[in-house]
Formats: structure tokens, sequence, C-alpha cells
């Protein structure tokens, strides 16, 4: 059972939220929270699998509350919740180690599967929407720098593909591994480079000169 915290303040959303996820038959929202405060709060006593943010709320807003979870709880697995896809602050708070967003009038079997996604640590963010992340967090550094020695052949592959939005199964299928395997190598490179998550990581493999801007691959693809 994949258990969740909705953080909105607005009843009728969280209601709406806890109906659609709970409808689904494998989660269950273990807490409401109606501001960033509540919502720290409930992420410490609760633990769960992925939290759902949104980002204007009193108090403590969503992009605060993020910095706040994170801080504490580096593996949280926080999905934001927008009713802009351009909102200024979802750029930030993507940077601040979210996983991904959901705008609220996205239909209810999108929300679902990103829950779902997010549990399983799958990335969140359509190749399009990486790319708009990516640049925005390269603003002022758009110079290449060295791939650190740490990381193996293999993980600098991965990053890569990473890097180009792909999901662990379309990194096994170009590399000719299980998706098990490619799983590990995420979670190897992410921890090496002191990372959150796949968006941060995402974002590495562009300073590290492994994507170019056309979001393809620099040179030979790996394995080729």
């Amino acid at each position: 059972m994949i258990r969740v915290v909705v953080a909105d303040d607005q009843a009728l959303v969280r209601a709406g939220v806890r109906m659609m996820l709970e409808a689904a038959g494998d989660m269950e929202v273990c807490g409401e929270a109606a501001d960033g405060a509540e919502a720290v709060r409930l992420a410490e006593r609760h633990r769960p699998d992925v939290l759902l943010m949104d980002l204007r709320m009193p108090r403590v807003d969503g992009l605060e509350a993020t910095r706040r979870i994170l801080a504490v709880q580096p593996a949280a697995r926080i999905v934001v919740l927008t009713t802009f896809s351009e909102d200024a602050n979802l750029y930030a708070a993507l940077g601040a180690g979210a996983l991904g967003f959901l705008v609220k009038d996205d239909p209810p079997d999108r929300m679902v599967d990103a829950v779902r996604r997010a549990a399983a640590g799958e990335p969140l963010l359509a190749p399009s929407v990486l790319r708009r992340v990516v640049e925005r967090a390269l603003d002022a550094e758009r110079q290449a720098v060295p791939v650190p020695g740490m990381l193996t052949e293999r993980e600098t592959q991965v990053l890569t593909l990473v890097g180009m939005g792909m999901s662990n199964a379309e990194i096994a299928g170009r590399l000719h591994v299980g998706v098990t395997t490619v799983k590990s190598h995420v979670a190897a490179l992410i921890e090496k480079l002191g990372l959150r998550n796949r968006t941060q990581a995402a974002v590495m493999a562009h300073r590290f000169g492994l994507v170019d801007t056309g979001f393809n691959p620099v040179g030979p693809r790996p394995g080729e």
C-alpha cells in the first residue's frame, strides 16, 4: 500500500485527491495538511511514500515546506501540485528536490500514475519539461564541468540517459540490461554525486556535458 500525505489549503481539493487516490486500491491518504507548516509536521510523523504539495498555501508555502522536509528527509518523494505549469516557484521547488509536478486539472489517471511512479522512484517529468528545468538551473552556469572520476563508465552511461529523461525501463532497453540493474546504477550515482533524485541527476548530466542542447547524447550512444 502506497502511503500519501496531501497538502493543499483547499479542503475540497484535498477531499477530491483523497477520493481519486484511494479509489485506485493500492493507496491510502495517511494525512492531510492545510498549510506548509502542517505538511512538515505530517511528513515527520507519517514518513509517507509520497507527499503531494500545493505551492500556494498560507503561513508556510509549499516551496518552503519542500525545502524544510528535504533538509531532514533527503529521500522524501515530493510531487508538487500547481495551478499553472509556468509558476516560477515550480522550478524553484524542482531545484530544491521535488520529483516532479501535477497540474490540478490533470485527469485522475495521471495523478494516480504519478503517485505510483514517484513511489517507485521513476521520473515524472516529460523530456520537454525536464529541458526547461535544466535550462533554468544552468542559466548562470553554461560551461561543462568534468565528470567525477568516482563514476564508473556504466554509471556515466546511465547518467547520460537519465539526462535525456529516459525511464529505468527505457535505459534498460538501450543498454541491454535488467531494470533492477539500472535502478542500482541510478541509486549509486545519485549517492556518489550527493544528489536527491533523478531531476537533479539530469541537471548534473548537462553540467558534465553529457547531453547537448538538443537533448541528445554527446557523441556515440552508450553501448554502441
